[in-house]
């Protein structure tokens, strides 16, 4: 598998939200319209970052970002 260089905060962020919409499914951690408020938040930092605007932004570059996102919110 090829390996991407992301920014660390992209990382974060992803990871981030796979958190808070875990949190949303399983009604956790505060009201349902915070948590919908703040995956807006996150999914607009993610698409708008600086790493899509590089050649390494490809969409393999995105689903490779997400399955690492998934394993770090799991603990993997």
């Amino acid at each position: 598998m090829t390996r991407h260089p992301f920014p660390q905060d992209l990382v974060e962020t992803q990871t981030a939200w796979y958190v808070t919409y875990g949190r949303l499914a399983n009604g956790d951690n505060g009201g349902a319209a915070e948590q919908r408020r703040r995956l807006l938040q996150l999914s607009q930092r993610i698409a708008g970052h600086a790493f899509w605007r590089s050649p390494a932004g490809t969409p393999a570059a995105r689903v490779a970002l997400k399955e690492l996102a998934r394993a770090e919110a799991a603990g993997e």
